[in-house]
C-alpha cells in the first residue's frame, strides 16, 4: 500500500539469507512492469484529469516517483491494487535534488512539464551505477521541438523559445534508440503544435505501453513499436484508466532461476512475445518452454553453454544479462556474454568468481567455462540486476549465502524473496535494528501471507 509514514527501514541494514541447492516448483504471479509504470506516472502530468493506473508494482522506485508527483501537488490515492492520480492542483516548480537523486526515470518529467506548462526545471538524473547514460538525446530532441535549455549547477532548465506557448512539431533522428529519450520526446510532442516524427526510436514494450495510454488520453500517436514513431500534437489530454503491462524482466528472472536449478515453474500473466529473445536462449541452452495464452512454463534439466549479446528490443535485454550470466556459470561447456548497451554492467563477474565460477572478463565480454557448482558466500549487490544474479547464484550454490545490497533489489522486484519462498526456496530477509526517520510518501511492505498469495 502507498500511504504516509514517519519511518522507513534502511535497506542497507537488511540481507537475504539463502540456503543453497534448492529447487523451484509452482506458479509465479508476475507484477506490472516497473519501467512502464514509472513513465506512465510521469505522463499523468500531461493532463488535469484523473488517471487510474492498474497493476502498479510496489517498489521503492515507484515510491520515489510518487514522492516527486506529490511534491508537484499531485494527489495519489492507492486502493484495491490500483493507483488513482489526481493532478488537478499541480504547480510547476523545481524538483528537489533529494527526491530525484537515485531515480533516473525522474528526468522523464521534463518532457511532460515543458509541453504542459511551457517550462521545467529538473535535476540531472541518478539511478544504478551501470555506466554512462547521457541525456544528450533528450536535450537535443527538446531543443528541436522549440525549447531553450541551459544546465546550471546540475539543474536542467527548459523553457519554450520566444513568445510561443507551445512546442512545435519537427523531425527528430535519434543517434541511438534510447528508451528514455524516446519516452521524453513522445510526451513532449503529444501537446506540441503540428506533427513530430521520431526516427530510430526505441521499440521496447514499455514505449508501446506509454503510447497506448496516451492515445487513451486523447493523443494521436502512430506506429509505436516501429523504428519511426509519428505524433500529431493535440490541444489537451484527458484522464483514463490503464493497466500496466506485465514485467518482462521479472518474468525472465524467474525463468532463468528455474533453468539454473533444473526446476519446473509457470509464470503468469505475461506477454510471451515480449520475452521471445529470452525464451529462445533458454530453449537453446536445454530448457523446454511451453506457451499457453498469457503463461509460460519451463522445464529444465541439464544446461549447456550458449552465447548471448545484449541489444535493444527485440534483442536480448541488458537487464537480464547478469541473471543469465549466473545461469551460464554452471552450464556444460563454454559460453560468451557480450554487453553492448552499458559499459559498466559487469560488476557481478568478480563476485561470481568468488563463489567459484570460472569467468574471464575482457572489457564488456565475459568468457565462461561452466563449473559443477558454486559455493555460498556473503556478497553485496552493486546494482539492481546484479543483485538478482547473486540471489540466483546463492540458490545454485552449496551452503549458505547472505546477499546484501537490497536497496538495489527492492527498486525492481516486489517481494522477490517471498515469491521464491513460495516456490520452495529456503530464503529469509534478515533485519537488524538500524532504522532512520523519514517523513515522506511510503510503500508499506505487504505481509508474508498476502505476498504468498500474490506469488501463487
Amino acid at each position: 500500500m502507498i500511504c504516509g509514514s514517519k519511518k522507513k527501514a534502511y535497506l542497507k541494514s537488511q540481507n537475504l539469507k539463502i540456503l543453497g541447492q534448492g529447487k523451484l516448483n509452482g506458479i509465479v504471479k508476475i507484477n506490472g512492469a516497473k519501467n512502464s509504470a514509472l513513465v506512465l506516472l510521469a505522463s499523468s502530468l500531461l493532463t488535469n484529469e484523473k488517471i487510474i493506473l492498474e497493476n502498479i508494482p510496489y517498489l521503492t522506485d515507484i515510491e520515489k516517483m510518487g514522492n516527486i508527483l506529490k511534491n508537484l501537488g499531485v494527489n495519489l490515492i492507492d486502493k484495491n491494487d490500483q493507483l488513482e492520480i489526481d493532478p488537478t492542483n499541480i504547480s510547476i516548480k523545481e524538483l528537489p535534488y533529494e527526491l530525484v537523486n537515485g531515480l533516473r526515470a525522474s528526468f522523464f518529467c521534463i518532457g511532460a512539464l515543458l509541453t504542459k506548462f511551457g517550462e521545467a526545471q529538473v535535476p540531472l538524473p541518478g539511478g544504478c551505477n551501470i555506466g554512462s547514460r547521457p541525456i544528450d538525446e533528450h536535450i537535443n530532441g527538446l531543443i528541436a521541438l522549440g525549447a531553450d535549455i541551459i544546465i546550471e549547477e546540475g539543474i536542467v532548465k527548459a523553457k519554450i523559445r520566444g513568445n510561443k506557448n507551445k512546442l512545435h512539431g519537427t523531425h527528430i533522428k535519434l543517434k541511438c534508440p534510447s528508451v528514455g529519450a524516446t519516452e521524453t520526446l513522445i510526451m513532449a510532442a503529444s501537446l506540441a503544435e503540428g506533427r513530430t516524427t521520431i526516427e530510430n526510436a526505441a521499440r521496447e514494450p514499455e514505449i508501446q505501453d506509454l503510447c497506448h495510454m496516451l492515445n487513451k488520453m486523447g493523443a494521436k500517436i502512430y506506429d509505436s513499436g516501429k523504428e519511426t514513431i509519428i505524433i500529431d500534437g493535440v490541444n489537451k489530454l484527458g484522464g483514463c484508466t490503464h493497466k500496466v503491462i506485465p514485467d518482462r524482466i521479472e518474468a525472465g528472472t524467474f525463468l532463468i532461476a528455474a533453468a539454473a536449478t533444473s526446476s519446473s515453474i509457470t509464470i503468469s500473466p505475461v506477454i510471451p512475445h515480449h520475452l521471445e529473445a529470452v525464451t529462445n536462449k533458454l530453449q537453446e541452452s536445454g530448457s523446454k518452454i511451453t506457451i499457453k495464452g498469457n503463461s509460460i512454463s519451463i522445464k529444465s534439466k541439464e544446461i549447456k553453454g550458449v552465447d548471448i549479446e545484449t541489444a535493444p528490443f527485440p534483442g536480448f535485454p541488458t537487464d537480464l544479462q547478469a541473471p543469465f550470466t549466473a545461469l551460464m556459470t554452471i552450464a556444460n561447456g563454454e559460453s560468451k556474454i557480450t554487453e553492448t548497451i552499458f559499459e559498466n554492467r559487469m560488476n557481478h563477474i568478480h563476485l561470481l568468481n568468488k563463489m567459484g565460477a570460472r569467468i574471464k572478463l575482457n572489457e564488456n565480454v565475459a568468457y565462461i567455462k561452466g563449473v559443477k557448482t558454486l559455493n555460498g558466500m556473503d556478497l553485496i549487490g552493486s546494482d539492481l540486476r546484479s543483485s538478482a544474479a547473486l540471489i540466483i547464484a546463492g540458490i545454485i550454490a552449496e551452503g549458505t549465502s547472505n546477499i546484501y545490497g537490497l536497496e538495489h533489489l527492492d527498486r525492481g522486484y516486489e517481494n522477490f524473496e517471498l515469491k521464491l519462498k513460495k516456490l520452495g526456496i529456503k530464503i529469509t530477509r534478515e533485519f537488524n535494528k538500524s532504522t532512520f526517520e523519514e517523513n515522506e510518501f511510503k510503500i508499506e511492505p505487504k505481509s508474508e501471507d498476502i505476498s504468498n498469495l500474490r506469488a501463487a
